[in-house]
């Protein structure tokens, strides 16, 4: 099978790409995360990335569109949806990727994390798929989580704090926003 692997990182990479070619696929991976913010953790997290790849021989397409703003537009009051754009954004483009490519599908590592909303990638994968003509390839590798974790810490790589979007950044510090109230916990 020809499989374009969207990757969102090299720690959430290593365990996706290892069950794959395990199972003797050998995937192609697409590096495409435009709205990780600050821009010096978007350009850290894509160096790992490519260090990564290089090292265990992955092919690797590489998109480095840095475009934050064209995302906040679109999540602009409707914030609550912010996973789901993130999720439809970079899935959108995998299948777009898939089908000039002649792939027969394509895939995410963002289906390994636990910390994730899995179920609603499943969802938006699909849903890109059909309205691209190219099938999604769906495998839960969260189970491979623990293992993923140590040998990314084993490999030394940088392993991000936070999903990569102002809001994440923000929640991991101040906590997610309560109801009836824009933002989290306040620093006095």
């Amino acid at each position: 099978m020809r499989l374009l692997l969207h990757i969102c990182c090299a720690p959430c990479a290593i365990m996706p790409v290892a069950d794959l070619r395990a199972r003797g696929v050998e995937p192609m991976g697409l590096a495409f995360n435009p709205n990780v913010q600050p821009y010096v953790e978007s350009a850290r997290r894509q160096a790992t990335l490519e260090q990564w790849a290089a090292a265990q021989e992955l092919r690797l397409i590489v998109q480095d569109e840095y475009d934050p703003e064209s995302w906040l537009r679109a999540v602009a009051w409707r914030e609550h949806e912010r996973c789901r754009l993130c999720y439809h954004q970079r899935l959108t483009r995998a299948a777009q990727v898939a089908k000039k490519g002649g792939f027969e599908a394509f895939g995410t590592t963002l289906l390994y994390s636990v910390r994730q909303k899995h179920e609603l990638i499943a969802q938006v994968g699909r849903q890109v798929a059909a309205e691209r003509g190219v099938e999604f390839f769906y495998c839960d590798w969260r189970p491979l989580w623990r293992e993923g974790v140590a040998q990314s810490l084993a490999q030394k790589l940088y392993r991000q704090p936070y999903c990569g979007c102002i809001y994440s950044e923000r929640d991991r510090f101040l906590g997610p926003p309560k109801a009836g109230r824009p933002g989290g916990k306040r620093i006095s």
